[in-house]
């Protein structure tokens, strides 16, 4: 029973990884392709230093994406994508700056969707990236190398 419990928490975490990157993956592509346009957007929203941001931003993005699809030093991956998606949600789905009820409506709405994949960064965070990883597979190995009696070496008189 155990066993396949293992399973399913290895192919949950794995399938949560990928989702999550995958929504990350598709931003950094389209900042790269769109780096002018998209870097002069930023700077009409009061982003300071916009084409430095924006480097930055594809920075924690691929990093992020990366270790989450990975599985490798995903805490610290998802506290990349976190940081970027706090600050990308700050300054573009900032609600309570609309007066027209529809603009405020649809920037709700985004806000909404970023504290939710925001709280799915924090668990990744806090949990890691599961058994399907190479976190997991590290994990695996220390606790096989701890549990390994160690032989002492023998003194030559």
């Amino acid at each position: 029973m155990q066993q396949m419990a293992d399973v399913v928490q290895g192919m949950a975490s794995l399938l949560a990884r990928l989702m999550i990157a995958v929504v990350f993956a598709s931003a950094v592509v389209n900042k790269v392709t769109q780096f002018s346009s998209t870097a002069a957007y930023m700077a009409s929203e009061g982003v300071p230093n916009p084409k430095f941001a924006l480097f930055g931003a594809i920075g924690l993005l691929l990093l992020g994406c990366l270790s989450l699809i990975l599985g490798a030093w995903t805490r610290i991956g998802a506290l990349f994508l976190f940081v970027f998606l706090a600050a990308a949600t700050f300054y573009f789905h900032d609600f309570w700056r609309f007066t027209d009820p529809g603009q405020q409506q649809l920037q709700t709405i985004q806000f909404m969707k970023n504290l939710a994949i925001g709280g799915g960064l924090l668990s990744l965070a806090a949990f890691g990236g599961g058994p399907w990883s190479v976190d997991g597979w590290i994990a695996i190995k220390q606790e096989e190398a701890e549990s390994t009696p160690k032989t002492r070496a023998t003194a030559k008189t």
